[in-house]
């Protein structure tokens, strides 16, 4: 794929005008292999998606690219940059917790471009509904969380399916001192910008706030309740923790969501999706959440929980200060708490209470129990909304159209008004289920 071509998607599919020096390095790098390394939030999909596709000949009806992540929302995400990307190859995704069948089915046409988790694509290729010899370009995407996740012996197996590589590529937001013999690579060339341009820590204020007691929930409402209007998530340590303090807020009645391993794949979607359009602005989450989500404009981080590693301490941050934003780091202390050397606060802040702008339920999500396979688009759910409930085209927040499902923000003034207008229309001829999310 000719590199003006990519540029010129990028810019009319995801809306970035100008490549940011790191993916100009990448762009430019001409060697076979390639390691990238480049901090959370600093553009790498978008950086190895370009390397990775300017390698790829035209469609051949075989599989030619691959991409493996760790996380089943990493590849999600990976998947949305690379198929708007990938004007006329076909991508497709796999990860655990995404219909068997409705994968196997997206197989009846070879894909040019498999997105996937190890566990997942292994299976596919067991069950020989897919075959990777023709693999061109490999990426693996945060390759140090894939070996920390204990994914050594499903990669090693995955790669071995894949003799003809003429190009790997592997990023990372940290730097790995050996790699496994599996991996092999030819005189790779590093990307470099861990330590290069504006530093996040630099674009960070980190504020102590210290609690009277043992437990911190009161002080954590006080802290939310002083904040202005926008997103945050608030880390724990463990998944208990974690529902405790959501249904602590959530009885508080602040908008907030729910994020950790036990909930099932739909729920953990659906938390990350209500955050970023506005409709849950508050996530409590476990460090499950602090790498790998595609979350937009994150204001706070609060550490209700110390965390366990410095790495964790990074990682955590990471999810705000993304690009060239800015962002406050909230560490909640009591007297039970140990605090680690490498935080280093730049104030104390005793929460008031209070707030001119609080942090409010901007809009509030309605629900279409249709969508990708049943020919539904977010061209046709905006013209709907626009057209049956009344909205104008700035009103219609952020749309999301899966498989079998799609979800549209409205104003959460307005969403019950839009409900009542639309909920007994047909979009596109078809009868379909509109209900509001809770």
């Amino acid at each position: 794929m000719k590199q003006s071509e990519i540029i010129a998607n990028i810019k009319s599919k995801l809306g970035i005008n100008e490549l940011n020096p790191m993916q100009k390095s990448v762009m430019e790098c001409r060697t076979p292999d390639m390691i990238l390394l480049s901090p959370t939030g600093s553009g790498k999909t978008v950086a190895f998606a370009i390397a990775m596709l300017s390698a790829l000949p035209k469609p051949e009806g075989k599989v030619l690219g691959v991409v493996i992540a760790p996380s089943r929302e990493l590849v999600m995400q990976t998947f949305r940059v690379i198929r708007d990307i990938a004007v006329g190859y076909k991508v497709s995704a796999f990860y655990g917790g995404h219909s068997m069948i409705d994968e196997k089915n997206t197989l009846s046409q070879t894909p040019d471009i498999i997105i996937a988790t190890p566990g997942r694509l292994l299976d596919h290729i067991n069950r020989k509904h897919v075959d990777l010899y023709t693999t061109r370009v490999l990426v693996l995407d945060e390759y140090d969380k894939s070996l920390e996740l204990g994914f050594h012996d499903e990669m090693k197996k995955v790669m071995r399916t894949m003799p003809n590589l003429s190009r790997t590529i592997l990023t990372s937001a940290t730097r790995l001192e050996e790699f496994p013999d599996f991996i092999k690579l030819r005189n790779p060339a590093t990307v470099d910008f861990l330590d290069a341009g504006s530093k996040p820590r630099h674009r960070m204020q980190i504020v102590e706030v210290e609690s009277p007691s043992r437990d911190k929930l009161s002080t954590l409402a006080d802290l939310l309740n002083s904040l202005d209007n926008g997103k945050v998530i608030v880390f724990v340590n463990h998944r208990e923790s974690a529902g405790r303090v959501y249904e602590y807020l959530h009885g508080q009645g602040f908008p907030v969501g729910l994020y950790h391993g036990a909930l099932d794949q739909n729920d953990r979607e659906k938390a990350v999706d209500l955050l970023n359009n506005g409709t849950t602005p508050i996530l409590v989450s476990t460090d499950l959440g602090s790498r790998g989500l595609d979350i937009d404009e994150v204001k706070n981080i609060v550490h209700y929980h110390m965390p366990l590693t410095e790495q964790t301490w990074t990682h955590r941050n990471g999810r705000t200060a993304r690009v060239d934003a800015s962002g406050t780091i909230y560490v909640i202390t009591s007297e039970a708490d140990n605090v680690p050397e490498y935080m280093a606060f730049d104030r104390a802040y005793a929460p008031s209470g209070h707030s001119d702008n609080p942090i409010k339920a901007s809009f509030a999500t309605l629900y279409f129990n249709a969508g990708k396979k049943e020919k539904i688009s977010r061209g046709d759910i905006a013209g709907f909304l626009m057209k049956q409930g009344s909205l104008s085209s700035g009103q219609v927040g952020k749309i999301i159209v899966k498989d079998h499902s799609a979800i549209a923000a409205v104003p959460a003034d307005m969403a019950k008004s839009v409900l009542s207008k639309v909920a007994d229309e047909k979009i596109k001829g078809k009868r379909v289920r509109i209900s509001l999310m809770s």
